[in-house]
């Protein structure tokens, strides 16, 4: 029964588009060229006129390995194409008086708190939807160290350096679109996804879509994710976005995402019915910040300015007037446009990672679309990848490298270990296995190879090898050395907009036994001042008269850090009868030996 009516469904769809538009002939000639020029798996298309599909086809495979074919009903990884969804979900509150684009964000979530008291002040929810929070991306604290929880992930916020004033710049960030998604869940009572479905995906009838990689592994028709790698052609992992799905999680085909290109395209209406407020649809896709100049130049002579409304691009495309947003997310990209002054929709998924696909088939597309002259865009995509092809041959061979040779760290590796934290990113662990360093980041291993000095190169491991193309050109890590001498953390040039990411060490710990504990327990001396050592809760403390106790947390055997004081340590020393007659004690004006009373 479940298999005969998704038949019926695919056939009432497939009825539905009419027979294919006469300026769209032998368009299959030139799209099967782009899946064989960009060496892509599979990608999908759909155009729409008015409020009619009027093609949708699939190209390619969607399972690459075993040839299964890609068509309208696919399900692709739309990344932030997401975020028109997430804007338009405030756009319907507004209507209903439940809010206003100019308040502030912590009149619906209170415990909201960004990096200093001007963003905290006079950021407005108008901020988040257009890009003009003075933040950068900080799309590692995300993507590296992800969460379901997104109320957590937006605390991060407070810890995000801006680079720039508030509405002084446009700046792509997705924590703006989160942040938009819980402001909704604050307001309605109900899940970011569930206030999807309610109001986009129910009436829409985009049966098929869905909101998270659970879904979209279970679904039937869904693609695989890949990449190309040495003109290889390898599938990649899903990418679980997990707490930023206001920003990009939607799993759609081009048949589904046809009907939201229909409400667009005619002012918010489906099938005579208001999904969206003709006032909001008109203010979206309207210029809410300059992205930049994007002066006509020789190599694009046809695309003028580049300015953002609220989850949607805006440029002019030869004199047509296109509103569009693309999206990527490990091994999907997309992109979703329309022009609305020529009543003509167009939206291409793919499954190749980092895609100039989805672009190619859009242009290609629209110049018939809207009769205008047609431009070999295969021919400039060819002509652009040997250029930069050439380009980074030449950077390569002419560049000059800070990396200075035979240098070695200055520690041994287990001093480098432990686990590494910033408040608003996350946490990771480094640990040795095999004499080298290593670390996790959200489940991926990877490798920390010296550079220079105290500095190495995070690495990539796929499928147990370390990729060593990566060398020189990896994102680095600088350790820094506190007083004492001791590995006090790293810094990450994670964020290029802002300084290196801190990120604080904490030296992993041992479980030492009761017994163990006793022998440390006793008086010390050390130029007539008395050291006391005992235990409270099966907890060790160091005691000097005149000073708080310490808590001590045991490193290694018979060594101690003080948890409450950075760069201060202590060491046991056994004698050869295997007592403990002194304590080495160091701190950041030096190391001094206590003898047992």
């Amino acid at each position: 029964m479940k298999k005969l009516a998704l038949l019926t469904l695919g056939f009432l769809i497939t009825f539905s588009i009419n027979a294919q538009d006469k300026r769209l002939k032998n368009i299959e000639k030139e799209l099967n060229k782009i899946l064989e020029t960009t060496n892509t798996a599979g990608f999908a298309v759909a155009v729409v006129d008015g409020d009619n599909i009027i093609y949708a086809k699939g190209f390619g495979f969607r399972d690459y390995e075993n040839k299964v074919p890609v068509d309208a009903n696919t399900l692709f990884a739309i990344g932030s194409s997401t975020k028109a969804f997430t804007s338009s979900i405030l756009g319907l509150l507004r209507a209903d008086d439940k809010l206003s684009f100019d308040d502030h964000p912590k009149k619906y979530i209170p415990e909201l708190e960004f990096y200093n008291d001007d963003m905290n002040n006079n950021i407005i929810i108008k901020d988040l939807m257009r890009h003009s929070t003075g933040l950068p991306r900080h799309d590692g604290s995300w993507y590296y160290f992800p969460t379901h929880d997104k109320d957590s992930l937006l605390m991060r916020l407070k810890h995000q350096e801006p680079f720039t004033g508030i509405r002084q710049q446009w700046y792509y960030n997705n924590f703006g679109f989160l942040t938009q998604g819980v402001i909704a869940e604050r307001i309605t009572g109900k899940s970011w996804e569930d206030n999807l479905k309610e109001h986009f995906f129910t009436p829409l009838e985009m049966t098929r879509t869905n909101a998270t990689i659970a879904e979209m592994k279970s679904a039937s028709n869904a693609s695989f994710g890949y990449e190309v790698k040495d003109d290889v052609i390898k599938k990649m992992d899903y990418y679980d976005i997990a707490g930023m799905s206001p920003a990009g999680s939607i799993n759609s085909s081009v048949n589904d995402m046809s009907k939201w290109l229909i409400t667009w395209i005619n002012n918010g209406k489906y099938k005579g019915e208001e999904i969206i407020p003709d006032s909001y649809i008109n203010e979206a896709m309207s210029s809410q910040m300059v992205v930049g100049a994007n002066i006509p130049d020789d190599k694009f002579p046809d695309i003028h300015f580049a300015n953002y409304g609220y989850g949607w691009f805006l440029q002019s495309y030869k004199g047509h007037y296109r509103v569009e947003h693309g999206g990527n997310i490990d091994g999907f990209s997309a992109n979703v446009a329309f022009f609305p002054s020529d009543n003509i929709g167009i939206v291409v998924l793919a499954n190749q990672n980092g895609s100039s696909v989805p672009t190619l088939v859009r242009n290609t597309i629209a110049d018939r679309m809207i009769g205008e002259e047609r431009t070999d865009w295969i021919g400039r995509y060819e002509e652009n990848k040997e250029k930069g092809k050439k380009s980074q041959e030449e950077v390569e061979e002419n560049s000059e490298t800070s990396f200075v040779k035979n240098t070695k760290p200055s520690h041994i590796n287990l001093d480098y270990t432990g686990s590494y934290s910033n408040e608003g990113y996350g946490k990771f662990e480094i640990f040795v296995e095999n004499d080298s360093l290593f670390s996790k980041l959200n489940d991926d291993k990877t490798y920390f190879h010296h550079y220079h000095y105290d500095v190495y190169e995070i690495i990539d491991v796929s499928e147990g090898k370390v990729d060593t193309t990566q060398y020189g050109k990896s994102v680095k890590a600088t350790f820094i050395t506190n007083e004492a001498g001791d590995i006090s953390g790293a810094t990450i040039k994670i964020e290029p907009a802002v300084d290196a990411i801190m990120f604080k060490r904490t030296p992993n710990t041992i479980d030492v036994d009761p017994k163990t504990l006793e022998k440390y327990t006793g008086s010390y001396d050390i130029s007539g001042t008395e050291i006391k050592v005992y235990i409270k809760k099966d907890v060790l403390y160091l005691f000097v008269k005149g000073q708080p106790e310490y808590e001590q947390i045991a490193t290694s055997k018979h060594k101690f850090s003080f948890k409450t004081l950075e760069g201060f340590k202590v060491e046991f020393l056994e004698s050869e009868d295997g007592t403990i007659g002194e304590i080495k004690m160091t701190q950041p004006n030096g190391t001094f030996v206590a003898k047992r009373k």
